[in-house]
Formats: structure tokens, sequence, C-alpha cells
């Protein structure tokens, strides 16, 4: 009869804590007289973020293929030193690349067939200073000129 009771009392023990942890879910919430005479705020709808656009950094120019007329002008200056035969036609062709290289190589250069700085410079069509270094900062050009005595006569 112990076993019973004892049992008994373990079960009403079990219910009554059930009972406890159940009752904040069920119970309804507890207003204050402040909360119910201030307006509660609407919620405010989530909007998706829209993707972030970034700019592209611009992008270095690259080299482009010269123009007709350009390579007009390069077939005159090989047909010049003898080695285009032809009439310039504005195209680069296997005759064009022929004459390239056979020029490259007899004026020193690295017989590629293709334009470079220096083969313009060789031709007379580049830059004075085409294949050399970048020039000195302006700031270290008169640093070394300041700084050179000057004689006067």
């Amino acid at each position: 009869m112990r076993v019973v009771q004892s049992s008994k009392c373990t079960v009403a023990l079990l219910l009554a804590a059930a009972v406890a942890l159940a009752a904040p879910v069920f119970a309804k919430p507890q207003t204050s007289s402040s909360a119910t005479t201030a307006k509660t705020a609407p919620l405010k709808k989530t909007v998706p973020r829209s993707r972030v656009v970034r700019k592209r950094k611009p992008r270095q120019r690259v080299q482009t293929a010269p123009t007709a007329q350009r390579i007009s002008e390069i077939q005159s200056a090989l047909a010049a030193q003898g080695t285009y035969k032809g009439q310039p036609n504005g195209k680069w062709d296997a005759a064009t690349m022929q004459a390239m290289r056979d020029f490259q190589s007899s004026h020193g250069l690295t017989a590629t067939g293709k334009l470079d700085a220096l083969t313009l410079q060789k031709l007379g069509l580049g830059s004075e200073i085409a294949g050399r270094a970048a020039p000195a900062p302006l700031s270290q050009t008169r640093d070394a000129n300041e700084s050179t005595p000057q004689q006067t006569p």
C-alpha cells in the first residue's frame, strides 16, 4: 500500500511541476496601465536590400592595331629602305611582315615581323625616346640642376 501511495505522490508532484512549467506559455501576457495608454508603433516592413552596384575602375587603354593609313606609311618607309616590294596597300599581310623582318634583322633588331617602338624609331616613324627608360620625375631633375653650381662668364 505504501508503494501505491508513494507512486501517487510522485505522479502528483510531476503533474504539478508540468503545470507550473507550462503555465507561462498558456497565460495571457499582463499589461500595465502605462502600456495600455501608450500607442504601439506599427511594425516596419523589412525590404530586401538591393545589390550594391560598384563602379568599375576604368581600364587602361591597350595598344590598338594600326590603321590602314598608318600601315601604308610603314609600308612606304619599308619601301624607301628597300625591303618592301610593291605598292602600299594599307594591309598588314605576309609581304609586309617579311619586309619588317628583313628590316629588323638588317638594323640589329630582333626579327619578329611585328611593330614595336624601336622598329618605328629606326624607320623614322617613331618617337626619339622610344624604347628607353621613362624620364626622371621633374622634382629630381630640378634638384639636380639646383645643386650644380653654375659658372658665370
